[in-house]
Protein backbone atom coordinates (compact mmCIF):
# COMPACT_ATOMS: atom_id res chain seq x y z
CA UNK A 1 0.00 0.00 0.00
CA UNK A 2 2.41 2.45 1.14
CA UNK A 3 4.46 1.30 -2.50
CA UNK A 4 1.08 2.35 -4.40
CA UNK A 5 1.07 5.58 -2.94
CA UNK A 6 4.89 6.55 -3.37
CA UNK A 7 3.74 5.70 -7.25
CA UNK A 8 1.16 7.83 -7.15
CA UNK A 9 3.06 11.29 -5.52
CA UNK A 10 5.74 10.56 -7.73
CA UNK A 11 3.32 10.89 -10.64
CA UNK A 12 1.91 13.89 -9.66
CA UNK A 13 5.14 15.60 -9.50
CA UNK A 14 6.23 14.46 -12.54
CA UNK A 15 2.69 15.96 -14.36
CA UNK A 16 3.39 19.13 -12.83
CA UNK A 17 7.08 19.97 -13.25
CA UNK A 18 6.19 19.12 -17.15
CA UNK A 19 3.11 21.35 -17.08
CA UNK A 20 5.52 24.29 -15.55
CA UNK A 21 8.41 24.26 -18.00
CA UNK A 22 5.73 24.44 -20.39
CA UNK A 23 4.57 27.85 -19.31
CA UNK A 24 7.65 29.60 -18.97
CA UNK A 25 8.45 32.65 -21.52
CA UNK A 26 10.79 32.51 -24.24
CA UNK A 27 13.99 34.93 -23.73
CA UNK A 28 15.57 34.06 -27.02
CA UNK A 29 16.59 37.59 -28.55
CA UNK A 30 17.73 38.08 -32.20
CA UNK A 31 21.29 39.26 -32.98
CA UNK A 32 21.56 42.10 -35.31
CA UNK A 33 23.84 41.30 -38.16
CA UNK A 34 26.97 43.62 -38.92
CA UNK A 35 27.10 45.81 -41.34
CA UNK A 36 29.87 46.03 -43.69
CA UNK A 37 31.22 48.70 -46.21
CA UNK A 38 34.48 49.52 -48.27
CA UNK A 39 36.26 52.14 -47.84
CA UNK A 40 40.06 53.51 -49.03
CA UNK A 41 43.24 54.22 -47.39
CA UNK A 42 42.54 58.00 -47.97
CA UNK A 43 39.34 58.25 -49.37
CA UNK A 44 36.95 60.54 -47.62
CA UNK A 45 33.74 58.04 -48.27
CA UNK A 46 32.45 55.05 -47.56
CA UNK A 47 30.79 52.01 -50.32
CA UNK A 48 28.10 49.18 -49.78
CA UNK A 49 29.52 48.06 -53.29
CA UNK A 50 32.84 46.52 -53.98
CA UNK A 51 32.55 47.34 -57.23
CA UNK A 52 31.18 50.72 -57.20
CA UNK A 53 32.25 53.27 -59.72
CA UNK A 54 34.06 55.25 -57.27
CA UNK A 55 36.45 52.59 -56.26
CA UNK A 56 37.46 52.08 -59.85
CA UNK A 57 40.96 53.95 -59.56
CA UNK A 58 41.83 53.13 -56.12
CA UNK A 59 44.80 50.65 -55.31
CA UNK A 60 43.55 49.24 -52.25
CA UNK A 61 40.19 48.82 -50.69
CA UNK A 62 39.50 47.66 -47.11
CA UNK A 63 36.45 46.09 -45.53
CA UNK A 64 35.49 47.38 -42.52
CA UNK A 65 31.99 47.86 -40.30
CA UNK A 66 29.93 50.38 -40.87
CA UNK A 67 30.47 51.30 -37.12
CA UNK A 68 34.27 52.16 -38.11
CA UNK A 69 34.01 53.76 -41.21
CA UNK A 70 31.20 56.72 -39.29
CA UNK A 71 33.67 56.89 -37.14
CA UNK A 72 36.83 57.83 -38.64
CA UNK A 73 34.42 60.97 -39.98
CA UNK A 74 33.44 58.69 -43.92
CA UNK A 75 29.95 59.95 -45.66
CA UNK A 76 28.21 58.38 -47.92
CA UNK A 77 29.44 58.20 -51.74
CA UNK A 78 27.14 60.32 -53.60
CA UNK A 79 27.64 57.16 -56.21
CA UNK A 80 25.04 54.87 -54.27
CA UNK A 81 21.87 54.74 -52.02
CA UNK A 82 21.92 53.25 -48.60
CA UNK A 83 20.69 49.97 -48.73
CA UNK A 84 16.72 49.60 -47.17
CA UNK A 85 16.83 48.14 -43.99
CA UNK A 86 14.23 44.53 -43.67
CA UNK A 87 11.37 45.76 -41.79
CA UNK A 88 11.32 43.18 -38.63
CA UNK A 89 7.96 41.99 -37.61
CA UNK A 90 7.52 41.39 -34.02
CA UNK A 91 5.06 39.21 -32.69
CA UNK A 92 1.94 41.02 -30.85
CA UNK A 93 1.26 39.87 -27.15
CA UNK A 94 -2.13 40.45 -26.00
CA UNK A 95 -2.26 40.99 -22.01
CA UNK A 96 -6.05 40.59 -21.26
CA UNK A 97 -7.43 43.41 -19.16
CA UNK A 98 -10.42 43.89 -16.59
CA UNK A 99 -12.05 47.37 -18.43
CA UNK A 100 -12.25 49.81 -15.25
CA UNK A 101 -13.98 52.50 -16.47
CA UNK A 102 -12.79 56.13 -14.64
CA UNK A 103 -13.55 59.79 -15.30
CA UNK A 104 -10.89 61.78 -17.26
CA UNK A 105 -10.55 65.29 -16.28
CA UNK A 106 -10.19 67.56 -18.96
CA UNK A 107 -6.55 69.51 -18.79
CA UNK A 108 -6.10 72.32 -20.77
CA UNK A 109 -2.69 73.11 -22.06
CA UNK A 110 -1.62 76.58 -22.50
CA UNK A 111 0.36 76.93 -26.33
CA UNK A 112 4.07 77.52 -25.76
CA UNK A 113 5.06 79.41 -28.81
CA UNK A 114 8.62 79.89 -29.33
CA UNK A 115 10.81 82.18 -31.63
CA UNK A 116 13.28 80.92 -33.57
CA UNK A 117 15.93 83.83 -34.51
CA UNK A 118 18.08 83.46 -37.79
CA UNK A 119 21.70 83.82 -37.14
CA UNK A 120 23.69 84.27 -40.21
CA UNK A 121 27.80 84.10 -39.69
CA UNK A 122 30.31 85.63 -41.57
CA UNK A 123 31.45 81.86 -41.62
CA UNK A 124 28.57 80.67 -43.53
CA UNK A 125 28.73 82.62 -46.91
CA UNK A 126 25.32 82.92 -48.98
CA UNK A 127 25.53 80.69 -52.15
CA UNK A 128 24.37 83.06 -54.88
CA UNK A 129 23.70 81.42 -59.15
CA UNK A 130 26.41 82.16 -61.69
CA UNK A 131 24.00 84.78 -63.36
CA UNK A 132 24.14 86.79 -60.56
CA UNK A 133 28.00 87.67 -60.49
CA UNK A 134 28.37 90.31 -62.79
CA UNK A 135 26.15 92.48 -59.91
CA UNK A 136 27.47 90.68 -56.56
CA UNK A 137 28.65 93.60 -54.39
CA UNK A 138 31.74 93.06 -51.46
CA UNK A 139 30.18 92.87 -48.01
CA UNK A 140 33.45 91.80 -46.28
CA UNK A 141 33.65 88.08 -47.01
CA UNK A 142 35.78 87.91 -49.88
CA UNK A 143 35.23 84.26 -50.86
CA UNK A 144 31.67 83.10 -51.31
CA UNK A 145 29.81 80.28 -52.57
CA UNK A 146 28.29 79.64 -55.98
CA UNK A 147 25.73 77.02 -56.69
CA UNK A 148 25.47 75.50 -53.35
CA UNK A 149 29.25 74.63 -54.26
CA UNK A 150 28.41 72.19 -57.02
CA UNK A 151 30.52 72.82 -60.09
CA UNK A 152 27.89 71.51 -62.92
CA UNK A 153 30.27 70.35 -65.04
CA UNK A 154 28.88 68.78 -68.37
CA UNK A 155 28.83 64.91 -68.62
CA UNK A 156 30.55 65.40 -71.98
CA UNK A 157 33.68 67.54 -70.40
CA UNK A 158 34.08 65.16 -67.39
CA UNK A 159 35.81 62.55 -69.60
CA UNK A 160 39.02 61.59 -69.73
CA UNK A 161 39.13 59.70 -72.84
CA UNK A 162 41.50 62.56 -74.47
CA UNK A 163 43.66 62.53 -71.44
CA UNK A 164 45.04 65.96 -70.21
CA UNK A 165 44.11 69.49 -72.03
CA UNK A 166 44.20 72.41 -71.49
CA UNK A 167 42.33 75.83 -73.65
CA UNK A 168 42.20 79.52 -72.92
CA UNK A 169 39.89 81.44 -74.88
CA UNK A 170 40.18 84.70 -76.72
CA UNK A 171 41.04 87.68 -75.60
CA UNK A 172 38.18 90.17 -76.15
CA UNK A 173 37.65 93.39 -77.70
CA UNK A 174 38.88 95.42 -74.51
CA UNK A 175 42.18 92.48 -74.90
CA UNK A 176 40.85 90.73 -71.67
CA UNK A 177 41.34 87.63 -70.67
CA UNK A 178 38.33 85.57 -70.24
CA UNK A 179 38.31 82.26 -69.58
CA UNK A 180 40.51 79.11 -68.98
CA UNK A 181 39.33 75.76 -68.68
CA UNK A 182 41.60 72.18 -68.30
CA UNK A 183 41.14 68.51 -67.77
CA UNK A 184 44.38 68.75 -65.55
CA UNK A 185 46.72 65.51 -64.74
CA UNK A 186 49.96 64.99 -63.30
CA UNK A 187 51.47 65.14 -67.01
CA UNK A 188 50.25 68.53 -67.34
CA UNK A 189 52.46 70.27 -64.09
CA UNK A 190 55.93 71.73 -64.76
CA UNK A 191 59.05 70.29 -63.60
CA UNK A 192 61.32 73.31 -63.05
CA UNK A 193 60.62 76.93 -61.58
CA UNK A 194 58.21 79.88 -63.20
CA UNK A 195 60.51 82.09 -65.04
CA UNK A 196 60.12 86.16 -63.96
CA UNK A 197 56.50 87.64 -65.44
CA UNK A 198 56.55 90.35 -67.54
CA UNK A 199 53.12 90.91 -69.47
CA UNK A 200 51.10 93.50 -68.34
CA UNK A 201 47.47 92.67 -68.10
CA UNK A 202 44.46 95.09 -68.53
CA UNK A 203 44.36 97.20 -65.63
CA UNK A 204 47.61 97.24 -64.60
CA UNK A 205 48.42 100.31 -62.42
CA UNK A 206 50.65 99.11 -59.77
CA UNK A 207 51.71 100.84 -56.62
CA UNK A 208 53.37 99.72 -53.18
CA UNK A 209 51.74 99.69 -50.16
CA UNK A 210 53.47 99.52 -46.71
CA UNK A 211 52.33 95.88 -46.79
CA UNK A 212 53.57 95.48 -50.25
CA UNK A 213 52.69 95.44 -53.77
CA UNK A 214 48.78 95.88 -54.96
CA UNK A 215 48.92 93.68 -58.03
CA UNK A 216 49.94 90.93 -58.91
CA UNK A 217 49.59 89.53 -62.88
CA UNK A 218 47.47 86.96 -61.77
CA UNK A 219 47.00 83.13 -63.54
CA UNK A 220 43.84 82.14 -63.88
CA UNK A 221 44.96 78.59 -63.78
CA UNK A 222 47.62 78.41 -61.49
CA UNK A 223 51.41 77.80 -63.05
CA UNK A 224 52.27 74.81 -60.71
CA UNK A 225 48.87 72.78 -62.57
CA UNK A 226 49.67 73.55 -66.20
CA UNK A 227 53.19 75.14 -66.48
CA UNK A 228 51.61 78.32 -68.68
CA UNK A 229 53.53 81.44 -67.67
CA UNK A 230 53.68 84.63 -69.76
CA UNK A 231 50.56 83.60 -71.67
CA UNK A 232 48.42 86.68 -71.90
CA UNK A 233 45.18 84.67 -72.43
CA UNK A 234 45.43 83.51 -68.41
CA UNK A 235 46.77 86.55 -66.84
CA UNK A 236 44.74 88.96 -65.46
CA UNK A 237 45.47 92.25 -62.94
CA UNK A 238 44.59 91.05 -59.16
CA UNK A 239 44.66 92.49 -55.90
CA UNK A 240 47.59 90.95 -53.77
CA UNK A 241 44.41 89.10 -51.80
CA UNK A 242 43.12 87.90 -54.52
CA UNK A 243 46.04 86.02 -55.91
CA UNK A 244 47.21 84.78 -52.76
CA UNK A 245 45.87 83.36 -50.57
CA UNK A 246 42.61 83.29 -51.83
CA UNK A 247 43.17 81.63 -55.42
CA UNK A 248 46.25 79.92 -54.09
CA UNK A 249 44.37 78.07 -51.46
CA UNK A 250 42.31 76.33 -54.15
CA UNK A 251 45.48 75.56 -56.26
CA UNK A 252 47.14 74.53 -53.42
CA UNK A 253 44.84 71.77 -53.00
CA UNK A 254 44.48 70.49 -56.29
CA UNK A 255 48.20 70.20 -57.04
CA UNK A 256 48.60 68.00 -54.08
CA UNK A 257 45.54 65.95 -55.13
CA UNK A 258 47.16 65.61 -58.68
CA UNK A 259 50.58 64.97 -57.08
CA UNK A 260 49.71 61.56 -55.81
CA UNK A 261 48.92 59.54 -58.16
CA UNK A 262 49.00 59.89 -62.43
CA UNK A 263 45.45 58.30 -62.75
CA UNK A 264 43.75 61.57 -61.05
CA UNK A 265 42.05 63.76 -62.93
CA UNK A 266 40.51 67.10 -62.10
CA UNK A 267 38.34 69.07 -64.36
CA UNK A 268 38.90 72.70 -63.69
CA UNK A 269 37.78 76.37 -64.79
CA UNK A 270 38.61 79.80 -63.95
CA UNK A 271 36.50 82.59 -65.35
CA UNK A 272 37.21 86.77 -64.69
CA UNK A 273 34.04 88.85 -64.06
CA UNK A 274 34.06 92.16 -65.38
CA UNK A 275 31.21 94.82 -65.47
CA UNK A 276 30.48 95.98 -69.10
CA UNK A 277 33.87 97.47 -70.56
CA UNK A 278 36.01 97.92 -67.04
CA UNK A 279 39.52 96.54 -67.73
CA UNK A 280 39.77 95.31 -64.16
CA UNK A 281 37.95 92.45 -63.04
CA UNK A 282 35.50 92.54 -60.17
CA UNK A 283 36.78 88.87 -59.06
CA UNK A 284 36.69 85.58 -60.73
CA UNK A 285 35.04 82.07 -60.35
CA UNK A 286 36.87 79.11 -59.58
CA UNK A 287 35.28 75.50 -60.15
CA UNK A 288 37.01 72.20 -60.02
CA UNK A 289 35.14 68.16 -59.91
CA UNK A 290 37.92 64.98 -59.51
CA UNK A 291 36.92 62.88 -61.69
CA UNK A 292 35.80 59.31 -60.27
CA UNK A 293 35.50 61.24 -56.65
CA UNK A 294 34.63 64.27 -54.96
CA UNK A 295 38.17 64.90 -53.34
CA UNK A 296 38.28 67.85 -55.08
CA UNK A 297 34.78 69.66 -55.83
CA UNK A 298 34.43 73.15 -55.71
CA UNK A 299 32.42 76.28 -56.91
CA UNK A 300 33.61 79.63 -55.93
CA UNK A 301 33.45 83.29 -56.36
CA UNK A 302 36.16 85.10 -55.05
CA UNK A 303 36.22 89.38 -55.37
CA UNK A 304 39.33 91.28 -56.25
CA UNK A 305 39.54 93.75 -53.14
CA UNK A 306 42.32 94.73 -51.28
CA UNK A 307 41.75 95.73 -47.47
CA UNK A 308 42.48 99.72 -46.99
CA UNK A 309 42.39 100.28 -51.17
CA UNK A 310 39.46 101.88 -53.32
CA UNK A 311 40.26 100.30 -56.57
CA UNK A 312 38.45 102.12 -59.97
CA UNK A 313 37.85 98.95 -62.00
CA UNK A 314 37.15 101.36 -65.19
CA UNK A 315 41.10 101.28 -65.71
CA UNK A 316 42.63 99.48 -62.54
CA UNK A 317 43.53 103.08 -60.57
CA UNK A 318 43.35 103.16 -56.72
CA UNK A 319 43.24 105.14 -54.31
CA UNK A 320 44.79 104.38 -50.16
CA UNK A 321 41.32 104.75 -47.93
Amino acid sequence: MKKISKLVILMIATFTLAFNVQQLPSNTQTAQATTYVYVTRTGKHYFYKRHDRGLNRAKKVYKVSLTTAKKRGLTLSATEKAPKKKAVHKKKVVHKKKKVVRKKKTVHKKKVVHKVVKKVTAKKAKSVSTSKLSTLKYHGTQTVIINKNRPSFSKATLSTKKGAWQKYSNLDVENRATDANAMLNKRLMPKKARAALYVDPTGWHNKKLKSGWLYNRCHLIGYQLTGQNNNWKNLITGTRSLNDPQMTKYENETAKYLRQSTRHYVRYEVKPIYQGSDLLSNGVEMRAQSIGSNSIRFNVYIFNVQKGVKLNYKNGTSKIS
